[in-house]
């Protein structure tokens, strides 16, 4: 048996950390301050005044703080390891792992919350209501600017209509009758094919909306033609053009310019391509526990501070251990959303079951057998592939399926192997 020498070395490094990996490990480091400062001053301040409360809010306080120090353990671990050979597929997955420890605390969390709810339902205690309430709004607060601090993800911001930006730049065409300026127009209107022509210098015979034949061929093989008009100084096409924009165009001219025929590539945008775009592909979970540890204290800070109100107001104390109860049911609820998201990561299930019908359905477009398919997350924002072909086409090799499969943004390592159709 041989063994791979440790000075060997691919061609290509391993790095799939998600996009804004060090902007979120800064987020998290500045979150861990706040929390700690806060922490200080409620048990200095609780000491100093003798609020028991205080003090044990502080303590509590220091749960944010150890729930941001793992994720951004996670973070500086990911990024200091990134180009260490001993991980095959490099380190996007740490923050998986760091997710999934959170959400497991989460759930230790949401037990604790429930067994002391459930004890004082049991056996009452005397509730210091203007003391209590003052705390639960001091660690709202907190929990808020945390949040903040956590959100505004850029990456996030992209919008969800039908501005499709990078249809604007106009696809510029060479041909023999002269320049073609192909665009997509959907100014307030369907969107249509526009075409402008430039002649060529002493070009003859002048070109005619007849002479243009537009065809679009998506994924799924499906094809559509595009007669055109003349419409204010350029040909536009007569049908409006189907969503998604997310196909290849022939442009082909009639025999009276030798059948001059070319091809142009449009795809939808991140926020519109394929799976999930900026969502689940995108998704980093550790940023996502953190931030989920801090909406879920919030959340319970609200419930508690709407129960000592019931008890001071209206004097409902049992009220207080029945928002604990609630909010241990939502903590657990988010828990088990987390591990559910985690885990899938880290045992490689398929993260995108209509990309793998995307990717079966343009290999066999082209008369290929699929034999085997394996997709899975590498990282936020990256994909790993395996695809094992059968092809009819002796001269189709791994580079043409890997040129067939570069459209597909988020496929960042793809390992492809080709058979001929004969072998069995």
């Amino acid at each position: 048996m041989s063994v791979l020498s440790p000075l060997a070395r691919p061609d290509h490094e391993h790095v799939f950390l998600g996009e804004g990996h060090d902007r979120n490990a800064r987020r998290t480091l500045w979150v861990i301050i706040l929390c700690t400062a806060v922490m200080v001053v409620e048990i200095v301040g609780g000491m100093h005044f003798g609020s028991l409360a205080l003090v044990a809010d502080g303590l509590h306080m220091s749960t944010h703080a150890a729930a941001m120090l793992i994720a951004t353990v996670a973070y500086a671990y990911a990024r200091r390891h990134a180009h260490d050979g001993r991980f095959s597929f490099g380190t996007g997955k740490v923050g998986d792992l760091a997710g999934f420890s959170s959400a497991i605390i989460l759930a230790m969390i949401a037990l604790l919350i429930g067994y002391e709810a459930v004890a004082r339902m049991l056996h009452p205690v005397r509730i210091d209501f203007d003391q209590a309430i003052a705390i639960g709004f001091l660690g709202l607060a907190v929990n808020v600017l945390s949040a903040w601090m956590l959100s505004g993800d850029p990456s996030h911001g992209h919008a969800h209509g039908h501005a499709h930006a990078h249809e604007d730049e106009p696809r510029l065409i060479d041909t023999p009758a002269g320049r073609l300026r192909l665009s997509i127009h959907e100014d307030g209107v369907p969107p249509r094919f526009q075409v402008r022509h430039r002649p060529a210098p002493g070009a003859a015979p002048a070109l005619r909306a007849s002479d243009l034949a537009l065809t679009t061929v998506r994924r799924d093989g499906a094809r559509q033609c595009f007669a055109l008009r003349e419409a204010d100084g350029c040909f536009e096409s007569v049908d409006e053009i189907p969503e998604p924009h997310d196909f290849d165009v022939h442009v082909n001219l009639g025999s009276r310019f030798d059948g001059f025929g070319a091809t142009l590539r449009y795809e939808e945008p991140a926020s519109h391509g394929y799976g999930h775009g900026h969502g689940e592909h995108h998704r980093d979970h550790n940023m996502r526990a953190a931030f989920v540890h801090v909406a879920a204290d919030a959340a319970v800070s609200v419930l508690a501070i709407l129960g000592l109100s019931a008890g001071k107001f209206f004097g409902l104390a049992f009220m207080d251990p029945v928002m604990g109860i609630v909010g241990a049911l939502v903590i657990a609820n988010w828990s088990i959303g987390l591990v559910r998201g985690t885990g899938a990561i880290l045992l490689d299930m398929n993260p995108d079951h209509r990309l793998s019908h995307e990717i079966a359905a343009l290999v066999t477009s082209q008369g290929d057998s699929l034999s085997d398919l394996h997709l899975w997350r590498l990282g936020p924002g990256h994909l790993g592939a395996i695809v094992s072909v059968r092809s009819p086409d002796a001269a189709r090799d791994a580079a043409h399926y890997r040129c067939l499969l570069a459209r597909y943004a988020d496929l960042s390592h793809v390992t492809v192997e080709v058979r001929p159709l004969c072998l069995s």
